[in-house]
C-alpha cells in the first residue's frame, strides 16, 4: 500500500538509501493516512459528525469535529 500512497503524493517516498522493507513495515504513513481524506470528503457531502464519528471509530463526535470542523460548511460563520 505505501508504495502507491506514495506514488500519489499521499506519503513521502522512500528515503534514499532506506531499505525497502523497512520503509513498507513502518508504522507511519501506512494505509491510516487514508482516514483524513475520507472523513473530509463525507463531510463535505454533507453527512453528519455523528455518522462520521461512529464510522472512525472516535468515542465521541466531539473528537470528529476537533479535526474535521473545518470541511463542515455550516461550521463557517459567515458563508
Amino acid at each position: 500500500m505505501k508504495p502507491a500512497l506514495a506514488k500519489a503524493g499521499i506519503i513521502a517516498s522512500r528515503a534514499k538509501g532506506a531499505k525497502q522493507w523497512q520503509w513498507e513495515a513502518a508504522p507511519k504513513g501506512g494505509f491510516r493516512v487514508l482516514r483524513h481524506p475520507y472523513a473530509s470528503v463525507l463531510l463535505e457531502a454533507g453527512e453528519t459528525v455523528v455518522t462520521v464519528a461512529q464510522w472512525l471509530g472516535h468515542s465521541s463526535p466531539v473528537i470528529t469535529l476537533g479535526y474535521y470542523a473545518h470541511f463542515m460548511p455550516e461550521a463557517v460563520p459567515g458563508e
